[in-house]
């Protein structure tokens, strides 16, 4: 590749990257304006204003799910981030997961995603041991979607569930009441360990005009389920607060009393002598290319990220598609499983493909990952695979038993594991290199990535294939035009499946990241994920009240 042409390549990827980053601002603004004006006249905070109160000042805020619904509910209108923002950010010195529905997006009514959303934020928030802050300002389920958010495993209840199993874990749960409370919705901030509620909010089971349809009572919203109510009365509410700044200082005020915070102080402490990567981060721009045609070397990409000179690679003379290694980042020991995307010579099979695995990468990658969780290493995988290697010569080497070896080990791995997707996340790949499925604590992609069961170019055609035979087989014969139409039809549909904002509207990944971002964005994952997980219960028997 020329000088002129790779510097082109270069701009084309920056340029999607800063349309991806402004896409990600207008997420951030929620409702807009209008839904702002309308949360002040109520005396209320925007969500990302009571952030800004709550979080420690110029801390980081790791957001997860920011693009979940994307796209998703367009017959409903927009929904920016499922109407909930999520993500881990430090409090008084304590990383926290902290879930704040926003109001300015349809009331802050659940949506499918954002259910999906708020039991991933749990999820990690059990794995990490963080202790969770919701501020609660939700009108409660979307109910013209009430069959798609209400009943299943992974639906509304499930928050509930996961409130109690993480309370007998001994994770502190925190609930701001800020807004509206509603129906099932109020099991939420019940099932935490310390409740506060706002002057002007409401939490009940049933609103006025569904209490007077049910039973035929009369009763104003203050004395039915109002702060001062739950206050003095029902005794419901541990903290009754006048208005959102003195709610979320008390917020910061209680979890400055956490024993982590005691033993942190205000601030957690920065690390003297941070290692540097061997590579400047930005050079990752002239590595890879937007469409992901262009080859590169693992091992550089590598070096933008990990500690200079720290990487010890594991069997580099064998199973070269993936590259294995022990390394340090930020100081902090792991190990690392990334797809090679260079063309590799072998003496056993000769010339191999980058990005695919073969048996040799497989057989190499499953006993890596044995030994990481051998010595307690967390694993942290890059992703840019095009998936196992077919045909007649990798059949007979046993590329299904050794594929199978290395999503065996994956899939039993008990050390802490991150997913980084760079480019291509294809077909079976996705599974031995960690993705969704397999549990990763984090996982993130970069603007770049694509995620599908196959290229988008042989799925479309194997589609179109399908397609056109039905059509056929029917009483009038496709022309050649239309043929051509639906296969043009067919690989849009299913380059716009393909794209990593569909996937991020769906939950496959938490966040998308800038690529010279990576590593700062590890560093803080693996802050989270090596911390110690609570070492004692409180439990008590049957208590009669």
């Amino acid at each position: 590749m020329s000088r002129s042409s790779a510097a082109g390549t270069s701009e084309v990827l920056r340029a999607h990257c800063a349309a991806i980053a402004k896409e990600e601002a207008a997420l951030r603004e929620g409702g807009g304006k209008a839904g702002h004006e309308r949360q002040r006249k109520m005396g209320r905070l925007p969500v990302r204003e009571r952030l800004s109160h709550l979080l420690d000042k110029d801390a980081p805020f790791f957001e997860i799910g920011l693009w979940a619904a994307y796209k998703m509910y367009e017959q409903w209108g927009k929904i920016p981030a499922a109407g909930v923002v999520a993500g881990i950010g430090d409090v008084a010195g304590v990383p926290c997961m902290i879930v704040a529905n926003d109001a300015t997006v349809k009331a802050g009514a659940f949506f499918p995603q954002t259910t999906k959303k708020v039991i991933r934020a749990q999820r990690i928030a059990f794995e990490c041991s963080l202790p969770i802050v919701y501020l609660v300002d939700s009108a409660g389920v979307f109910l013209p979607m009430q069959d798609e958010i209400f009943p299943d495993e992974d639906d509304f209840g499930r928050i509930f569930r996961n409130n109690s199993v993480i309370s007998a874990a001994g994770i502190p749960q925190f609930a701001a009441i800020m807004g509206n409370c509603v129906a099932g919705g109020a099991y939420l901030p019940v099932l935490c360990d310390k409740i506060l509620m706002t002057n002007g909010s409401g939490l009940y089971l049933a609103g006025p005009s569904l209490v007077k349809a049910a039973i035929g009572q009369v009763v104003d919203q203050e004395e039915l389920g109002g702060a001062q109510m739950h206050a003095e009365v029902s005794g419901t509410v541990d903290f009754f607060e006048k208005d959102d700044p003195s709610c979320l200082k008390r917020l910061r005020s209680l979890i400055a009393l956490l024993p982590e915070a005691q033993q942190s102080g205000s601030a957690r402490p920065a690390r003297a002598g941070v290692p540097k990567p061997a590579k400047n981060s930005d050079s990752v721009f002239d590595l890879i290319s937007f469409d992901g045609q262009k080859n590169y070397d693992a091992r550089d990409l590598l070096a933008t990220i990990i500690d200079a000179s720290s990487m010890d690679e594991y069997k580099a003379d064998y199973g070269k598609t993936i590259v294995t290694a022990y390394a340090r980042i930020n100081g902090r020991p792991v190990g690392i499983v990334a797809n090679q995307r260079l063309q590799v010579r072998t003496k056993k099979e000769g010339i191999q493909m980058g990005g695919v695995i073969y048996s040799d990468s497989a057989d190499k990658a499953a006993r890596f990952v044995m030994d990481c969780n051998q010595t307690g290493l967390p694993i942290v995988f890059f992703q840019d695979v095009t998936g196992f290697m077919v045909g007649r010569d990798a059949e007979q080497s046993g590329i299904i038993r050794s594929g199978a070896k290395l999503v065996n080990a994956v899939s039993n791995s008990i050390v802490p594991k991150i997913t980084v997707v760079v480019g291509g996340s294809f077909g079976a790949g996705n599974y031995a290199m960690c993705g969704k499925a397999y549990d990763p604590r984090f996982i993130v992609a970069w603007p770049t990535a694509r995620y599908a069961v196959m290229g988008a170019a042989q799925a479309s055609d194997t589609v179109f294939a399908i397609l056109a035979r039905s059509k056929e087989r029917g009483d009038k014969k496709a022309t050649q035009e239309e043929l051509e139409e639906l296969r043009a039809q067919v690989k849009q549909s299913y380059e716009e499946q393909t794209d990593i904002r569909y996937g991020a509207a769906r939950g496959w990944v938490d966040a998308i990241i800038q690529p010279d971002e990576t590593r700062d964005v590890l560093i803080r994952l693996l802050d989270y994920v090596s911390r110690p997980t609570p070492c004692a219960r409180f439990h008590t028997g049957v208590i009669q009240t």
